[in-house]
């Protein structure tokens, strides 16, 4: 071996080439982080810093004159000691269940049924996302005229064919469905959105193929179609878990939590004591509670995920 050889191999020079390759790459990749910047800057401020903001008020009394006084855990043991965090964080569960059970695969078959047609695959695709665009607020209005048990159009229909009429946002078994019909009806365009953007990519190949070796509609959606879904269905699930869980707009607009509690939810109760009661300190409380419980969630059910697809 020469010299040089031998010199190259030494430690130094190997730390050498690994700090001006370690440069090389930063140069590279310094304009990118540049053109972040203002977004990372931004995040941080309107979301970093509330989050540990919420934290550190969450151990204090704290007044709206900005006055905080340390009072340890005492916050947390309060929530824990309130009847409303169990009803708040019940009723959170069942709204996922129903959001599960009625909005989850309603996307999933409108995004299907559109990819299988032969025609007017655009008016269909206008058609699902209209209720999108529209306002929450607006499509409070609309279903609380709806649901409405003297004039609603429901009791109306139900009155029709037979029925009798029913007190959908005044029954405690019927509020919560109620509410998640309202909450799919106004959202699933965006989700059916997103699954026929990931159908458009599967090869029209296998599809022929599928329809030469004689395959139904049937077989081709559930050898073809699902599996190429089952990504992108997997991630949205998660993500309309952590929505629904964290819904606030709905309950308080159409029952403000009622009848008793059985839509308060645990945003619902943080703005309450929040803005109602100004309860500040107590409320931080219940936010960084709910931020910690979604995480958990988060983890979980991707280490599960990952688990399963690997099998």
């Amino acid at each position: 071996m020469s010299v040089a050889q031998t010199m190259d191999s030494t430690p130094s020079a190997v730390r050498r080439r690994e700090a001006s390759a370690w440069k090389y790459r930063w140069s590279r990749q310094i304009t990118a982080y540049l053109f972040l910047l203002p977004a990372i800057v931004l995040f941080a401020v309107f979301a970093w810093y509330p989050i540990l903001r919420a934290v550190e008020m969450s151990f204090n009394e704290v007044t709206l004159n900005g006055q905080s006084t340390w009072v340890g855990l005492a916050n947390y043991e309060l929530m824990l000691k309130d009847p409303a965090f169990s009803a708040a964080w019940g009723n959170s569960l069942q709204f996922a269940g129903w959001s599960l059970l009625l909005g989850f695969f309603l996307p999933v078959g409108v995004a299907i049924g559109i990819r299988e047609m032969r025609h007017v695959q655009g008016f269909f695709r206008i058609v699902y996302f209209l209720p999108t665009v529209v306002p929450a607020a607006i499509s409070v209005l609309i279903w609380r005229f709806m649901y409405d048990p003297d004039a609603g159009v429901l009791n109306e229909i139900m009155m029709l064919f037979g029925g009798q009429r029913l007190y959908w946002l005044q029954d405690v078994a019927l509020v919560k469905p109620s509410i998640v019909a309202m909450m799919t009806w106004g959202a699933f365009g965006t989700t059916a959105l997103v699954y026929l953007s990931s159908l458009q990519e599967i090869p029209t190949e296998l599809y022929e193929a599928a329809e030469l070796d004689g395959a139904t509609p049937l077989s081709r959606i559930r050898h073809v179609t699902l599996p190429h879904l089952y990504p992108v269905m997997s991630v949205l699930v998660i993500l309309q878990v952590l929505a629904v869980v964290q819904v606030f707009t709905e309950p308080f607009l159409m029952t403000n939590g009622g009848p008793g509690r059985e839509t308060l939810t645990p945003t619902l109760h943080i703005y309450n004591r929040a803005f109602i009661r100004i309860d500040l300190g107590y409320a931080a409380a219940w936010s960084v509670t709910m931020i910690v419980v979604l995480l958990i969630f988060s983890a979980i059910y991707q280490t599960l995920n990952r688990k399963l697809s690997s099998e």
